[in-house]
Parts: C-alpha cells; sequence; structure tokens
C-alpha cells in the first residue's frame, strides 16, 4: 500500500479521536495569559499519543517532539483563546466541545485554533505508528498568549529557548487551503498637546479635542492614499483609528491632552518607520504642527508562569515565494493525499508567523481545519471532516519536504 494511501487510513481510522481531543481542549479554558491548566491536559494528550519528548518551555507554551533527523520542521497552534463575551448568544456551553450530528465541534476555539492543535496530536500518533525516522525532527508547538500578542511565544521560543527551525507550518483556520503570506500590523499612540481654558472662554485656550478630529481625519485619508504591493499579492495597507481618548482640567475646560490609537495593517514593502513618519507627516499637514507624539506601544503583560519577556507591538509582514521547496512540498502532499492542487493565497489575519518568517524568516505555510468566519463569535464550531484532512496533510509532509 502507497504512503499516502496508509496515511489517508490512518486519518480516518483517528477520526473521533482527533474530534475527541479537540472536544477535551475545549472543556478547559484557557484564555490568553491563562491557559496552564490546557497546557498541562496538552502534555498529556502528547504523552498518551506516544510522543518523544513533551515538555513546557518557559514562557507557558508546550514543545512536543518526534524524530531525530538533521533538519526541524515545526508545526504550530496557539492554544489560548479570546473570552467568551456575550454569553445569552451561545446556543450551548461554549466550554461543552460537543460533536455534532451533522459532524461539528462546538465550542470556543474550536476554529481559533484548538482543531489545528489537535490535528497536530493526531498527525504525530500517525507519525509514530509508521516508525517515522526521516530526516526531520519533527516539533509540535502549542503556543500561549497569541491571542493578546502574535508571535511573542515564538520570539521566546526562538531567542530565549533557541529553538529555530527550517520549516514552520502554522495550522491556523484557512478551511484547509494553503496561504503563504499575509500582511503585517502594528499599534500607534499618537499624543497631542493643546492648552486649556474655562469653557466660557474656548477663544483663551486651544483644544487638543479638535487636534484630535483633525488628526483623525487625516488618518481617514492616508487610509485611502495607501497603496498595494507591487505584485497585488497582500493588497493594500490600511490604518484605522481604533480609540480615542480627550481630557482636560474638568469638564468645563478646553481640554489640553488628547490620545488616538491606530491599528496599522502592513503591506508587503511597509515597516514600521515608514508607517510612522507616514502618520506624522499626515497629522503636520493637517494641524500645521508636528504631533507632540508618535510612537510603538510595548505589550507588557505576563503569562500563567510570570516570565517576564515583552516585545513592541510590531508584527511584521511575511510572504514565501511560490516557488519555495515548503511550497512546493506542501502542494505535492496534498496532491499525494487526495488528488486535487492546493494554490497557494494570502491570509487575511494576523498570525504567529509574524514572528518566525516577520521577524526571523523561517520559510512558512499556513493550513489548518476551520474557518476564520467563525473565530472571535458565538456558537464557534469546526469540521470534523477538516480535522480528519489536516491530520493527514500534517503526517505526510514530512516525508515529502526535502
Amino acid at each position: 500500500m502507497e504512503l499516502s494511501e496508509q496515511i489517508k487510513q490512518l486519518s480516518e481510522k483517528y477520526r473521533e479521536y482527533t474530534a475527541e481531543v479537540l472536544g477535551k481542549m475545549i472543556r478547559i479554558p484557557g484564555f490568553s495569559g491563562k491557559e496552564e491548566d490546557r497546557c498541562k491536559a496538552i502534555v498529556k494528550l502528547c504523552e498518551e499519543a506516544g510522543f518523544d519528548e513533551v515538555y513546557i518551555d518557559g514562557l507557558g507554551s508546550v514543545v512536543g517532539r518526534i524524530g531525530h533527523g538533521p533538519k526541524k520542521l515545526a508545526f504550530d497552534a496557539h492554544i489560548d483563546t479570546v473570552e467568551v463575551g456575550d454569553r445569552t448568544q451561545w446556543k450551548e456551553d461554549p466550554f461543552c466541545g460537543r460533536v455534532t450530528e451533522d459532524g461539528l465541534v462546538y465550542g470556543l476555539g474550536s476554529s481559533d485554533q484548538l482543531g489545528g492543535a489537535a490535528c497536530m496530536i493526531s498527525s504525530g500518533r500517525i507519525l509514530k505508528e509508521l516508525g517515522y525516522g526521516g530526516e526531520f525532527t519533527v516539533y509540535y508547538t502549542f503556543t500561549v498568549m497569541e491571542e493578546d500578542c502574535d508571535g511573542l511565544c515564538w520570539l521566546y521560543l526562538i531567542e530565549e529557548e533557541k529553538l529555530k527551525p527550517d520549516y514552520i507550518v502554522s495550522t491556523e483556520p484557512t478551511a484547509c487551503r494553503l496561504f503563504r503570506g499575509q500582511r503585517g500590523r502594528m499599534e500607534i499612540e499618537i499624543l497631542l498637546k493643546g492648552i486649556s481654558s474655562h469653557g466660557s472662554l474656548p477663544h483663551n485656550g486651544v483644544s487638543a479635542a479638535y487636534k484630535a478630529s483633525r488628526a483623525a481625519l487625516a488618518m481617514e485619508k492616508l487610509n485611502e492614499d495607501l497603496q498595494p504591493d507591487e505584485d497585488h499579492f497582500l493588497g493594500k495597507g490600511s490604518v484605522v483609528v481604533s480609540m480615542m481618548d480627550v481630557k482636560g482640567p474638568s469638564q468645563c475646560s478646553v481640554p489640553d491632552e488628547a490620545k488616538l490609537y491606530l491599528d496599522r495593517r502592513l503591506t508587503w514593502g511597509e515597516n514600521e518607520e515608514i508607517a510612522i513618519g507616514q502618520v506624522v507627516e499626515y497629522i503636520t499637514e493637517a494641524l500645521g504642527e508636528a504631533p507632540y507624539k508618535v510612537y510603538m506601544p510595548h505589550y507588557q503583560k505576563r503569562g500563567y508562569k510570570n516570565t517576564d519577556f515583552t516585545q513592541e507591538l510590531y508584527f511584521p509582514t511575511w510572504k514565501t515565494e511560490e516557488n519555495h521547496e515548503l511550497v512546493v512540498s506542501s502542494r505535492k502532499a496534498f496532491q499525494k493525499l487526495y488528488g486535487s492542487d492546493l494554490v497557494p493565497g494570502p491570509c487575511v489575519y494576523s498570525t504567529n508567523a509574524v514572528a518566525f518568517c516577520g521577524r526571523h524568516h523561517i520559510p512558512t505555510v499556513i493550513m489548518g481545519p476551520g474557518d476564520v468566519e467563525a473565530c472571535h463569535k458565538p456558537n464557534e464550531t469546526t469540521r470534523v471532516n477538516d480535522l480528519v484532512t489536516c491530520t493527514a496533510f500534517y503526517a505526510m509532509l514530512p516525508y515529502i519536504l526535502k
């Protein structure tokens, strides 16, 4: 029997197992920075699946290993989730992890992105059952704090734990499609100064509120003026004012301070220096003076292990060329399994790849179960059929990639 057929059969054999592994993870809450119990459960699941090694790193992520090859291939899934939100909008308990009669797994994180984590565990079990001894050491990273600060967990793995794979597959939800790049993003804070005066004599002051309003409209204009990347693969960047705050000495005063917070999406060829320069230019033109301060904030939150590790809120754009061996091998692996091609496209949301590919230039693709449209919404689900497909793909790739 051909290897591809063996892997397909084993993936189908473990259909219920993979769905139940996903259900077990869903039933243990794991919000960003509070993933300890879920991580401990994942360690046990990996050990039961026969992984050669499983450990928890200094930040709190679970790392599993199979094989001893000279090259390193990693599969990554973040295992934290957003908060529940308005629970009355959920038809069932968001932590039930139930497999429905129509072939869905229901619950918070089922698509984003515990489904990918479940497939990783099942694919590792298949590699052990097949006696994998190829040229790759295969790592499975179940990473923390992504929803709060995408990529922080991988900066820690690479820079502190010294784990730097040759290739990485992100298992974020793609509905079993193949992605090879994404826009980057950054957060920008703008501080503006005015001069306070009594509210009955506004002409004696300079309103920071009016400055903020003109600055916000300048950002609207900047968003309209942004241009797409040269090959039109990732599309144009964007900027939006996501928060405004104005304050002064009292409610009866002209406000003397204002703050704008920006969400800036970056296409290929844009970086933090370009983005901040554009903000300063457009606001200066709108106000007739430079803004008081424009800067990138830092992420400061600590996770469940209370480790002191931070980064600026800058998440670089990345892409892997279409003719790269990882992209070509991914398409070949899927072709051998299912007889159809995966035409690689761009990812519209942000992932941990901003760290391992955007900052550290490790070739990366994304392929995972579930729909991005289901993420961060009530009544989240993922398809069991997707779990089976991705499990097979993850097990096949180490044999194909050279």
